[in-house]
């Protein structure tokens, strides 16, 4: 059991996106103390859904790239509900004052605390002021795109509070493949 699941209604979270094939070793580290994994969509390898699935329990949404194995075992959209934090979650959401028709049409008569979004492989945590919300983009964990550098996102809730952001990256060029697969 490992410590942080011993500090009651508080959940470590590790967010990522856009694997595109390849989640990087050192990952396997800065999610280690995590109680879950949130994958927001362009896995490119069902291999790695089911790696993540066996580190830790793992919410997830489809991407862009993804094709019908992924869109018949995740959603498009993921609403839920943690420690008290309303969360949606879908790959391409956009941002705040630009969002994503889908993203428009889910919120239309909703209110959440927290938008997760993907796909623009560029990290961003804003807060928007019309909506009320955190959003957050961890950027591209994978090597494939144009970023110039893979990034993930550590955080903690606490009675419905985002605390404790942590940034993760590392030159792609750098990133050894990990979370062994098969």
């Amino acid at each position: 059991m490992n410590k942080i699941s011993l500090v009651a209604g508080m959940k470590r979270i590790g967010l990522l996106s856009d694997t595109h094939g390849l989640i990087p070793k050192a990952l396997e580290n800065f999610f280690s103390e995590c109680d879950e994994i949130w994958h927001a969509g362009d896995w490119g390898s069902l291999e790695l859904v089911e790696a993540l699935e066996k580190f830790k329990p793992l919410r997830a949404v489809f991407g862009n790239i993804d094709g019908q194995e992924f869109r018949i075992r995740m959603p498009e959209v993921l609403e839920f509900e943690v420690e008290g934090l309303r969360v949606c979650m879908l790959h391409i959401g956009g941002y705040p004052g630009k969002y994503s028709p889908l993203f428009k049409k889910v919120v239309r008569n909703k209110q959440f605390d927290l938008m997760i979004s993907g796909h623009s492989h560029i990290l961003k945590v804003m807060r928007d002021p019309l909506l009320g919300m955190m959003h957050m983009n961890p950027g591209a964990a994978g090597k494939h795109g144009f970023h110039k550098v893979c990034t993930a996102l550590r955080f903690e809730i606490d009675a419905g509070q985002l605390k404790n952001l942590e940034v993760w990256e590392q030159k792609p060029e750098l990133v050894q493949p990990g979370f062994k697969i098969g």
